[in-house]
């Protein structure tokens, strides 16, 4: 069985320790899932498994032949290098052949006539079939496909972050290593690639471990959970849903273990102030028992919730409309004759496939791309906050109090008292210690948070969210999803997150493409259950048609046997029928004759001799088939 074994393992970051001596296993077939919040160490902990960076002590103990492939948040591709390149990097003897398989005939593609080329295809496919590399070919495909990676000649320098992250993923997987470790790799993904997903990392044969935002996938992927928390490691079974309530009870044994401690603690502490002398063997054991509990008491560190009661302000019933909203982008067909209002209190979820237009709709609202036509109307007392999927530019130099306060020094919450940047950061999760701290030396995830604060310190009424699940901790989730719950303005949403969808939007707007819209009232989980239902009922109907074809069939053909002699029509089509077949062999035999004396440079030409024959070979063999058939009765 192939095992990685993590022993003692430690890792510090500036003065924040991220894990102390840590130790876990990944057996072969693991399904694990990483949970923790921002910054509590979860990129450093993989970038040293993947062998990317090195801990300060303790071992990673794997045979020698065990692969790790690491799908990073952002992945490192090389930005002159083509997708196909990109994805099929790697030494396993396997990809190189199929890789160079596709290089020689993209070549041969562009220049057929070109004898090098012709001679690297031969070889390149003689090579295929010696290794048996076509079912690796078919599988690489169908993820490539999966995944909506369709161009392979594209240079990575020209995709979106979206598109990176789908070669990144696809190049991990295609490598099919002995652990397979997935950071966030459902953003960028719309929900039926999510579903692919899902399906090829349960049939999957190595080791997965995966951090990931989403509750769903996690549920659906993961048998085993390990929680990176203040620097220790807490291992559970089960999935995500099994996690919350374990962790629930764990914190709750620690909790009264940590009170018994106190209250014994609490105890000795009076029977050494009044006096107590080590005077007998009995009374200098309960001093050494006093110092060391003394040394061990702790407090139970527990991760606290992201407070965010802000205050907002008033938000008239105008807030957003468009009237015939027209838009298109490039070729691309964004909206068309697009009818939508948003009112005071509305949850709207945005999803659909990727590269229709959810995020230029969000765009089109913020007043930052104009419609080609139609019009859009905002109300005068909205006051619109956009959260990007892109996190705004940052200075790296600045300091998170400075970032902050260029905004206001203090806001009101929802109860109309003054709250100061300070209490916002540590309401935040940013303790006082880092307030100073430079912003370069935050995690994504930090980064992203403080960009959430900084958007609701405006106090706005209306939010418009673009992907708001990427990058977050499932901790501040559930908080914003709050949050969201209790909010008396307008939310539009762009989201691929099943789970975030449905605690956060009661309608939606389905984009399939080239200005296609389907706009759907409730649940996201239920639309797909209906259209799952659908898509089922539709195979049925398929297969209904397809079997009455084929007993429609079946009855032709059985009534052709009862026939007992043919008609006088049949008696004169099968008179003509011989010679009839023996002109066509006679004229296949001559097209055979111009291939043999054909110039085999004149690959057009051969090309058209080829194709000729074969369909006279389709109509010769028809032919007999109507011959032997009418043979079989009286003439």
């Amino acid at each position: 069985m192939q095992t990685l074994r993590v022993e003692k393992l430690s890792k510090t970051y500036g003065e924040k320790t991220l894990f102390a001596d840590i130790d876990f296993m990944i057996n072969e077939n693991d399904r694990i899932g990483l949970i923790g919040t921002n910054g509590s160490g979860k990129t450093s902990l993989l970038n040293v498994l993947a062998g990317l960076d090195t801990a300060d002590s303790g071992e990673v103990i794997k045979p020698n032949q065990y692969r790790i492939s690491y799908l990073k948040q952002v992945p490192e591709l090389d930005p002159e290098a083509t997708i196909m390149n990109a994805i099929f990097e790697g030494s396993a003897p396997i990809f190189q052949i199929i890789r160079n398989y596709e290089e020689a005939l993209m070549l041969y593609g562009q220049d057929p006539e070109n004898a090098k080329y012709q001679q690297r295809y031969v070889d390149a496919e003689n090579k295929m079939n010696q290794e048996d590399a076509w079912g690796a070919e078919s599988d690489v495909k169908t993820i490539l496909t999966q995944l909506h990676i369709t161009d392979l000649k594209q240079k990575i320098s020209s995709l979106s972050g979206g598109q990176k992250k789908r070669a990144g993923l696809a190049q991990v997987l295609i490598q099919a290593p002995d652990l397979l470790v997935l950071d966030e790799p459902t953003n960028h993904l719309d929900f039926d690639s999510i579903k692919w997903l899902e399906k090829y990392l349960a049939n999957y044969k190595g080791a997965l471990l995966v951090v990931t935002h989403d509750r769903y996938f996690l549920d659906q992927v993961a048998t085993q959970i390990i929680e990176l928390s203040f620097g220790k490691i807490y291992a559970y079974q089960g999935n995500y849903q099994s996690f919350v309530g374990q962790k629930a009870e764990r914190v709750e044994r620690e909790v009264t273990a940590e009170h018994k401690q106190q209250q014994l603690y609490k105890k000795e502490l009076a029977w050494m102030r009044t006096g107590a002398k080590a005077r007998t063997t009995k009374q200098q054991a309960r001093i050494n028992k006093f110092n060391d509990l003394k040394q061990n008491l702790h407090k139970v560190q527990v991760d606290d919730d992201v407070d965010i009661s802000l205050g907002q302000q008033r938000l008239g019933k105008k807030v957003i409309g468009i009237e015939a909203g027209s838009l298109k982008i490039g070729t691309h067909n964004i909206l068309q004759n697009f009818e939508l209002l948003v009112q005071a209190h509305d949850r709207i979820g945005i999803t659909g496939v990727n590269g229709a237009g959810k995020s230029s709709l969000l765009n089109v609202l913020a007043g930052e791309r104009k419609l080609d036509a139609g019009i859009l109307t905002i109300g005068e007392t909205v006051k619109l906050a956009y959260y990007r999927q892109q996190t705004e530019h940052i200075p790296e130099d600045k300091r998170m109090i400075n970032y902050l306060n260029e905004v206001a020094q203090n806001v009101v919450d929802q109860t109309g008292q003054h709250i100061s940047t300070t209490q916002l950061l540590e309401r935040f999760l940013f303790p006082r210690s880092m307030h100073g701290v430079l912003i370069r030396k935050l995690s994504g995830g930090e980064k992203r948070r403080l960009y959430l604060l900084k958007l609701l310190m405006s106090q706005p009424n209306v939010l418009l969210l673009d992907e708001p699940t990427n990058d977050l901790d499932i901790g501040t989730l559930t908080v914003l999803e709050d949050y969201l719950d209790n909010f008396t303005g307008a939310v539009i949403t762009v989201s691929h997150d099943r789970y975030f969808l449905d605690k956060v939007a009661d309608k939606l707007l389905i984009f399939a493409g080239n200005a296609q819209i389907e706009q759907y009232t409730g649940l996201f989980t239920d639309y797909l259950r209906e259209e799952e239902v659908k898509k089922q009922s539709k195979q049925k109907s398929q297969t209904a048609k397809k079997n009455s074809k084929q007993d429609q069939r079946r009855s032709h053909k059985e009534k052709q046997k009862t026939k007992s002699k043919l008609t006088y029509a049949e008696k004169l089509e099968f008179a003509k029928l011989e010679t009839q077949i023996d002109q066509l062999e006679t004229d296949k035999a001559g097209l055979q004759e111009q291939l043999t004396q054909a110039d085999g440079a004149d690959y057009e030409k051969l090309a058209d001799l080829q194709q000729k024959i074969d369909q006279f070979d389709q109509q010769v063999e028809e032919q007999m088939q109507r011959w032997e058939y009418l043979s079989q009765f009286d003439q």
